[in-house]
């Protein structure tokens, strides 16, 4: 018998048990679609996360408080109050820092805003008038801070899109209402355009007020949270990120490097810590998947052991008139791998299908790995062979008058 012969009769055997076939190539289209879907999903967070970064500009630094020390216990990072808008200040105005465009403030503290009966918890975040050129925010109505409400520390806000929609419905303008914000009333002077949520700081549900309304009025703060530094061009962003980590150890006091009270983040920095997080992310979730093929695996086994059961008689007959072990075992390691190996397709134009159809839904970039596409398929023709190996094996060691004598 040819292998055309051995992989005819293979569909023939199969195709005669359609439900018991079915079954068995459900687990590893479960198995495959998984892997492959949940694996296109972790990419195209990690997508959708760097194209929101990547959004800000190849060019910005960001200056952030380091851990606060008190007694020998170390707080969180960004938990210090050593940064101060002085600092930014000095940053752009200093003669030892040759490298920069512009900077900017910013100080972030989440509270209950209130319009009418609607509210939201939002992230107030006090900025300087140059944060929209440098975080690049785009305005759908209005006007952002400006330098004139900055100086009179004036009581206005800017509402990010969906907090916009929070507290006055889809479609309406609160240019010129009021709101309240920890019971002080501000009036709405614009609405910035939808960005996109890059992590946990989601710029749409936002409320920006001048600095030094969210410092004095608001929080009573002397510190910020954040300084961000646009540098000339790319070519001097080490630069750059020298120049102001030297400036700061200068104000604060801190000749050694090593123990500086604030860290200087590129974009870069922030992609690596990203990209390092969503891929553990990724790898867990394909991890999980992985388990169903295991899981398929083992019914495809179950499927083939009953087969050669049911078929003792069949296989003694076969090798009493000279069949050998080998095309005995050959016929029965085909169904196996003919199982995964049509489920295995099913399984890929499935978790592809599912892939972009969850993308979709959630507003992500589609994004199907090919890699994890080959390699689902590898395991899955891998899996065939792994597990109808035992069967196989079994059934070619039968005994002719054995597996005759079989009811």
């Amino acid at each position: 018998m040819d292998y055309s012969e051995l992989i005819s009769e293979s569909f023939a055997t199969l195709i005669l048990n359609k439900v018991r076939t079915g079954l068995a190539m459900l687990g590893v289209i479960i198995g495959i679609g998984s892997v492959i879907a949940l694996m296109s999903l972790g990419q195209s967070s990690q997508k959708s996360v760097e194209n929101q970064i990547r959004s800000l500009g190849s060019n910005l630094l960001t200056v952030m408080p380091g851990a606060q020390n008190q007694r020998g216990i170390q707080g969180a990072f960004g938990s210090n109050t050593t940064l101060t808008y002085a600092d930014a200040v000095a940053i752009k105005e200093s003669d030892k820092v040759t490298t920069v465009k512009d900077v900017t403030a910013e100080f972030r503290h989440n509270a209950q805003v209130t319009a009418g009966r609607n509210n939201a918890n939002s992230s107030i975040e006090g900025v300087t008038p140059e944060f929209q050129t440098i975080r690049n925010i785009d305005m759908a109505s209005g006007s952002f801070i400006t330098q004139v409400q900055m100086n009179g520390i004036s009581k206005v806000a800017v509402l990010g899109a969906q907090t916009a929609i929070d507290l006055f419905g889809d479609g309406a303008n609160p240019v010129g209402q009021n709101i309240r914000i920890e019971k002080i009333s501000f009036t709405v002077v614009g609405v910035t355009q939808t960005k996109g949520g890059t992590g946990f700081q989601n710029p749409d549900d936002a409320v920006y007020v001048p600095l030094t309304t969210a410092q004095k009025i608001l929080f009573g703060a002397d510190y910020i949270s954040s300084i961000y530094v646009e540098a000339k061009n790319e070519k001097v962003m080490t630069q750059a990120q020298n120049e102001v980590g030297y400036l700061l150890l200068e104000r604060h006091r801190l000749k050694d490097p090593t123990q500086a009270d604030f860290r200087i983040m590129s974009q870069e920095d922030i992609l690596g810590t990203v990209s390092q997080v969503t891929g553990t992310f990724t790898t867990l979730l394909a991890g999980i998947a992985a388990i169903s093929l295991v899981v398929g695996g083992i019914g495809i086994m179950n499927i083939i052991l009953v087969t050669v059961t049911e078929r003792t008689r069949e296989i003694g007959l076969r090798k009493a008139l000279g069949a050998k072990k080998k095309l005995i075992s050959a016929q029965f390691l085909m169904e196996a791998v003919t199982i995964t190996f049509i489920g295995g397709l099913i399984g890929v134009l499935v978790g592809i299908g599912v892939s972009f159809l969850i993308s979709h839904s959630m507003g992500l970039p589609a994004v199907v790995s090919i890699p994890a596409v080959l390699l689902a398929f590898v395991v899955s023709a891998g899996t065939g062979i792994i597990f109808g190996w035992y069967p196989a094996q079994k059934a070619a060691k039968l005994e002719p008058i054995e597996a005759l004598r079989y009811e």
